[in-house]
């Protein structure tokens, strides 16, 4: 695709200059470390732990999106979001590519919660958000076959598909970095995933587009 027929995106690309700002910012101050226990989400926080300094925990699943482990995890969050978030708001507008961010985000923190709600460490990275709008792209743009006959059969054996691939691709992905001494929320990037899923439609009707 050449750049005159590639989207804008002017929702998109608002998300990401904010987060890639908050990100420099954070890091040029060395304020990193402060920022992911003041701004992440932490799962213990949901059954009554204090955190002196902290942020109310009802904005924390927004405010986590604005903070990474690093230049790499934000570099590939934000070639996710630039790329599928552009094609996805296309179809969906600013507004609906809004929601879906937002609402992506408080799904992944509620999946990460339910999965392991004792943790005590922050979850940041945009990342559950992102996986929603991935989602949506794969549902919009792909090329589902061998139910011409019946296309309400054809969406939802697309959207089982998809679902099925992407907690698959999450869980090897948890293994695999849980051996190399790292962790990833895999749960926020399923839940994420599916509220992109349920979303998208909705979200592309509101904006006048089949989907």
């Amino acid at each position: 695709m050449d750049s005159r027929s590639f989207p804008r995106g002017i929702g998109t690309n608002a998300i990401a200059i904010a987060t890639v700002a908050a990100y420099a910012v954070l890091a040029l101050l060395g304020w990193t470390d402060w920022a992911d226990m003041a701004g992440g989400f932490i799962p213990l926080r949901m059954s009554g732990a204090e955190l002196p300094g902290a942020l109310p925990l009802w904005i924390t699943p927004l405010t986590a999106t604005l903070l990474h482990g690093g230049a790499v995890h934000l570099l590939f969050n934000m070639m996710m979001l630039i790329f599928c978030g552009r094609m996805v708001e296309a179809t969906i507008g600013p507004l609906g590519l809004t929601i879906l961010y937002v609402v992506g985000a408080y799904v992944a923190a509620g999946a990460q919660y339910l999965v392991n709600p004792i943790d005590s460490s922050p979850m940041i990275g945009a990342s559950g958000a992102i996986s929603a709008i991935f989602a949506a792209y794969a549902l919009l743009f792909g090329r589902p076959r061998g139910f011409a006959k019946h296309p309400t059969l054809g969406v939802a054996v697309n959207i089982v598909w998809l679902a099925a691939a992407w907690i698959g691709v999450q869980f090897l992905m948890g293994i695999a970095f849980a051996d190399m001494g790292m962790a990833i929320a895999t749960a926020a990037h399923v839940g994420g995933f599916l509220a992109g899923l349920a979303l998208t439609r909705p979200l592309a009707r509101m904006g006048g587009r089949a989907a």
